[in-house]
């Protein structure tokens, strides 16, 4: 699905009980671009663990207690290509109501559906076109610079057609879902087969919750395939068989 995704923990509000999306990706810009402390210290005390996970396993910068790691994170994004990406993050993303409203409602829909699973907290990030979801275990990271548009100038030089396809704003909401069912319900490790057929689960149980063919693919349609032989099958029996 052209993502990573890390197993950690966070501080971040909760989507269901704010409703919105917390906008780490602004004060972390902020620092980035002017080197306001004040910034900083609003990353290291409203969002310790958040920081803590892009500095150390995103960025792989190193500890986030090393002395020089603030000087080391702020010089890192002084190349000019982060640069400019910052900025067109800021453009792109100054307001993300559409996306906020996709995905209550998909997590909403996804709880009733699956009463046992917990509704992640859920923040915004900058990285650099590395990953796109960082999975915790009831949080999810969404990083703004792997969504600039498949016609984004950096995108062309570093990814296939097929890959930059996938990252464009309206795939948020999918790989958000995608991943965080896939953190509860683990693809086999042991068997390639096996892990293309669950992913394929996965991806028809996202198209089912957003009532809309976002994947297309011989996986996906064997799914379906099989829904419509066992039509009473739920979504968590389809997430749990072997």
């Amino acid at each position: 699905m052209g993502c990573q995704w890390h197993l950690k923990s966070t501080d971040a509000d909760h989507v269901g009980h704010s409703g919105a999306i917390q906008r780490y990706d602004r004060i972390e810009s902020l620092y980035l671009t002017t080197g306001d402390i004040a910034a900083l210290q609003q990353m290291n005390t409203t969002y310790p663990m958040e920081t803590r996970m892009l500095i150390e396993d995103v960025l792989q910068l190193g500890q986030v207690n090393d002395a020089d790691i603030n000087t080391k994170f702020l010089y890192f994004f002084q190349d000019s290509t982060l640069q400019q990406m910052l900025i067109d993050v800021e453009a792109q993303y100054a307001d993300i109501e559409d996306v906020n409203q996709e995905l209550s409602e998909a997590f909403r829909h996804l709880q009733q559906v699956l009463p046992d699973m917990e509704i992640p907290k859920v923040y915004t990030q900058i990285g650099s076109f590395d990953q796109s979801i960082i999975v915790g275990h009831q949080s999810l990271g969404i990083s703004l610079d792997k969504y600039l548009g498949a016609d984004y100038p950096f995108y062309k030089d570093h990814y296939t057609e097929q890959q930059r396809e996938m990252m464009v704003r309206e795939m948020i909401v999918p790989d958000c879902l995608s991943f965080y069912i896939l953190s509860r319900y683990p693809a086999p490790t042991d068997n390639p087969q096996e892990r293309f057929r669950h992913m394929g689960d996965i991806q028809w149980v996202v198209n089912h919750l957003l009532g809309r063919q976002v994947f297309d693919n011989e996986h996906v349609a064997a799914t379906e395939q099989y829904m419509m032989e066992h039509p009473s099958t739920t979504l968590l029996q389809l997430l749990q068989r072997k």
